[in-house]
């Protein structure tokens, strides 16, 4: 397949009748003939600024004659270096490969400093050599650099999608042609394209290798993203890091082991002690008062304290037994980080495995700013006993498609990983049948982080957060007195750069966070992850007179283009990933300026949310302002920040082992309780609400008071607010004349 990789000329005399221009044409001319594309950039001006073109094209060249130096002088011929200079570090920040060429007719490499011309692949001095020669030696560079672009599996995938093979095998389109057999088929085809559609092949093609068994092109591209990620062993998955998770469970714990898990984990973790029988202890996290997850505390982790919590569980026979896995979230959903290294120093030898799901942190392995803040790394120490995994998800925070996801895995001094015990686990929850176009996204999300390139795109990300931070406080201070809406984090922020690591450690002292007194540098917030707070409520959990909850802003940004990744009572959040440009977040601040405008005017709905209106006219006349008042007093009278705090801090009582009240309703033996009898029922199932979308109570435990009451009051919201319900996953709805009841399924 031939990609669109120009070869890009910078030359003020690209398009002059001069002698310089007739010769730099020559040659653009002798390039497409050889059959590249050419394109042409007639303005010097800011060079950094063509410097970002890096991504898209196949070789640089650059102009130095006279109309690029302004006429030679010394001081001219200085600030032309330094902008030459600027590019050519700028490229280099992000891409060491890629051809720089400099030509000209006067000037020699004997004109340009060492920096400068050690980074280059060629001087070409014009009218010495033919333009043809010099084009051909051009594309040869050009095409070896575009030919060492592809990892393994990527490129056996092209070669096979376009090597016009006959498919005998499945799947049934058969390459997209059983599309083009059928109207709706066709514009199936039409949308997603002859390539995707040929490259959707099944594990019948040998030369792709197998991903169930690692062999071949797949197996390359796992070693290549093990090398890239510096961990000893690196496995694609396909269907998401719920998978990953189950994975390393089944791979590491059996029935009635000890499992130490951190209570605000991903339900996947929760679904793995549910599928292993495995005995949990639970971490208990802190939370603020704006629904935020904080993290668990160091005590927490201390061997004392997680003995205390197996000596107190009474379906733990054994004592002294030595816990299986440890399982925490690193970083939490909205953006909390722990230092590995404490608690590697901690746990080694005393818990056999550490898993870190680090779905949302894969790209800190790229950055100084993340040291010793994930998992694993260049340079990190192996544990001498435990061994290290950790899942992520490189569709979330990287390149990846939507379920691609991985697991690395860091042996330890003493224990390696057995990959054929370890595969007969993998196989398990593996299709036979893996979409191919998400292995090629895990193999090309991986090379993308390959250094430079991937230390400057999450240098990237952190710079543009920085600046969204800086934007949303510089219009708070243009406000003055009237209300604007706040980015959680630090109250000091850096005018410029980068900012200082230190300046987002978790300190002790610091109120912002509310969580607590902290061990200072055990706990890091993530900038790119950004929690932006509405009006109404502060950390301390205390109501305003009024108040703007977060439902209602994010329903208008929704309805205005702009979809954020979570919403909370009175916060919502963003993430600053890899793909994220200026344009998205300076609409972000323009979206959220036209919000305050129309509930200053009290705008009615009809007019602000028309679609949601559409499908709840009760709404229709209601002004902006007025059902954030109403939503905000219903939430103020009720005391919900605190009641959705508590309840994810209430004692949790196991009744049973999960394993077996799931058992229950695999069994039937499960009764479906109505919401004001559940105190005191043992739940059979998950219980969980979104937001913020972490099990409140898992398969075993007793509903408490405290969370009836939550259940209660999200029943009763739900009924006088349509269209703003909370989700909560695990209640069964049955509708009758008067309108849904909600029931949970408990152990009979």
């Amino acid at each position: 397949m031939k990609f669109d990789f120009p070869i890009i000329i910078i030359d003020e005399d690209f398009r002059s009748e001069n002698s310089s221009g007739l010769s730099v044409r020559a040659l653009a001319e002798a390039i497409q003939k050889e059959g590249m594309a050419v394109l042409g950039i007639t303005s010097y001006g800011d060079l950094t600024s063509f410097a970002q073109q890096q991504s898209r094209a196949s070789a640089f060249l650059l102009s130095i004659d006279d109309e690029e130096f302004g006429g030679g002088s010394k001081e001219e011929t200085a600030i032309a270096l330094k902008s030459i200079r600027a590019f050519v570090e700028e490229i280099r920040f992000k891409n060491a490969d890629i051809p720089i060429y400099l030509y000209g007719e006067t000037r020699t490499s004997r004109h340009i400093p060492n920096d400068i011309l050690r980074e280059l692949h060629g001087f070409i001095h014009m009218h010495e050599d033919t333009p043809e020669f010099v084009a051909r030696h051009i594309i040869r560079e050009a095409r070896l650099y575009l030919d060492s672009l592809a990892p393994p599996f990527f490129r056996a995938l092209v070669n096979y999608a376009q090597d016009g093979s006959y498919s005998w095998h499945c799947p049934g389109h058969s390459g997209g042609v059983a599309f083009l057999k059928s109207p709706v088929g066709r514009m199936f085809h039409q949308f997603f394209g002859e390539n995707m559609l040929r490259a959707d092949v099944c594990n019948s093609v040998d030369e792709l290798g197998q991903l169930l068994d690692h062999t071949g092109p797949v197996a390359a591209s796992e070693r290549n993203a093990a090398r890239i990620f510096s961990c000893d062993h690196l496995f694609f998955v396909t269907n998401g890091t719920s998978t990953s998770n189950k994975i390393v469970w089944h791979s590491t714990v059996a029935p009635n082991d000890i499992v130490v898990v951190d209570r605000n984990c991903h339900k996947s973790i929760l679904h793995s002690i549910i599928m292993t029988g495995a005995i949990p202890v639970f971490l208990m996290p802190t939370r603020n008062h704006f629904g935020i997850i904080g993290p668990i505390s160091l005590d927490e982790f201390k061997v004392e304290t997680i003995q205390r919590k197996i000596d107190a569980n009474p379906f733990i026979k054994d004592k002294k037994q030595k816990p299986r896995i440890l399982t925490i979230t690193q970083s939490t959903y909205d953006g909390v980080l722990y230092n590995v290294e404490t608690l590697k120093q901690m746990l080694d030898g005393q818990i056999d495995t550490l898993l870190f799901d680090e779905a949302w942190l894969p790209h800190a392995a790229f950055h100084d700013f993340y040291k010793d803040m994930h998992a694993i790394g260049q340079g990190r120490k192996p544990c001498k006993e435990s061994m290290v995994f950790s899942t992520q998800s490189t569709h979330k925070m990287l390149a990846g498609l939507s379920q691609a996801s991985q697991i690395l895995v860091q042996d330890s001094e003493v224990r390696k990983l057995d990959r054929d015990c370890f595969n007969e686990a993998y196989m398990m929850h593996t299709s036979t049948s893996p979409q191919y176009a998400i292995i090629a996204s895990c193999d090309v999300a991986a090379a993308m982080m390959e250094p430079p390139g991937g230390t400057a795109l999450v240098e990237e990300s952190i710079a543009e957060a920085l600046d969204f931070r800086r934007a949303m406080r510089k219009v708070d201070e243009e406000w003055g007195a009237d209300w604007w809406f706040k980015v959680w984090g630090p109250d000091y922020l850096a005018e410029e750069g980068l900012a200082s690591r230190a300046d987002w450690m978790l300190g002790a002292e610091d109120r912002w966070h509310g969580f607590g007194n902290l061990a200072p540098g055990f706990n890091m917030l993530d900038p790119i992850k950004a929690t932006i707070i509405t009006p109404g409520l502060d950390v301390e959990g205390d109501f305003a007179d009024s108040g703007i909850p977060a439902a209602i802003v994010t329903k208008y940004l929704a309805e205005n283009g702009v979809v954020v990744e979570k919403t909370g009572l009175y916060s919502f959040f963003i993430m600053f990933t890899i793909g994220i440009t200026k344009g998205r977040w300076n609409t972000m601040v323009t979206e959220l300026q036209q919000f305050k405008d129309d509930y200053d005017k009290n705008q009615p709905l009809w007019r602000v949310l028309p679609e949601f209106v559409a499908k709840y006219a009760r709404y229709e006349k209601v002004g902006l302002r007025d059902l954030c008042d109403n939503i905000h007093g219903i939430y103020k009278i009720n005391d919900v920040a605190r009641l959705t705090t508590e309840m994810y801090l209430s004692n949790m009582e196991p009744a049973m082992k999960p394993s077996d009240a799931f058992a229950k309703m695999a069994h039937g033996e499960i009764d479906r309780v109505s919401i004001d009898e559940l105190e005191g029922r043992i739940t059979s199932v998950l219980l969980t609400p979104y937001p913020p979308g972490i099990p409140l109570l898992i398969p075993g435990e007793r509903f408490n008071k405290t969370i009836v009451d939550y259940l209660k009051f999200a029943r009763d919201f739900n009924q006088k607010f349509p269209g703003f319900e909370s989700d909560i996953h695990g209640l069964v709805a049955n509708e009758d004349g008067d309108g849904p009841r909600y029931y949970v399924d408990c152990v009979r």
